[in-house]
């Protein structure tokens, strides 16, 4: 038999309730790398996309036919005086390249940390052998000096010719390459 002291030891006491959660606090973006997003979006509106604002990274979306524009205006407007790397991104779901251009300052102490990460995209030609439609974006060579071995080797590994660059031709592949570029996720190594 069960004391009285043994039963009060087994009662259950009703479960507490869950505290509430406090409401999430807007993210605060650094005022800085804002103030760069923002003249970017004053000047072209609509034409571009703010992908991110973080600590000395922006990120800027913009379409095919206003890159170039925006790239002027990267230069010339907010002191953006080379490109530090180009890179491909393949989106055979989409039917999609994008191209990511990767832009500091040597010479604008302000920018010394800063990146600006601009993006664009273009249609995705599914074969882009040589003498067939060829995945076109406008090249960045003429403002940026720095991205002429850059273009050339997204050409060579994406399939993406960049119309206005001065010698769009193999940079890493043998001139005589006849497959799809190597960076595309349709290639597929011989053999395996």
């Amino acid at each position: 038999m069960m004391s009285s002291d043994t039963e009060a030891k087994t009662e259950t006491k009703p479960a507490a309730k869950p505290a509430a959660k406090p409401a999430a606090k807007p993210v605060e973006l650094p005022a800085f790398e804002k103030s760069i997003s923002d003249k970017v979006v004053e000047k072209f509106g609509d034409k571009v996309e703010v992908e991110f604002v973080k600590e000395n990274r922006v990120g800027i979306k913009a379409k095919r036919e206003d890159v170039h524009d925006v790239a002027e205006f990267i230069r010339d407007g907010l002191n953006y005086d080379h490109v530090e790397s180009v890179s491909g991104v393949d989106y055979p779901q989409d039917k999609e390249i994008e191209v990511v251009y990767h832009i500091g300052s040597y010479s604008d102490s302000s920018l010394a940390k800063q990146i600006l990460v601009l993006s664009t995209r273009a249609q995705r030609e599914e074969n882009p052998l040589p003498g067939k439609d060829a995945t076109k974006l406008p090249s960045l060579r003429d403002i940026f000096y720095s991205v002429e071995f850059h273009e050339r080797e997204v050409f060579e590994m994406f399939g993406v010719y960049f119309n206005g660059h001065p010698d769009n031709r193999r940079l890493l592949l043998p001139e005589d390459w006849a497959d799809l570029p190597p960076l595309r996720k349709d290639f597929a190594i011989k053999g395996r």
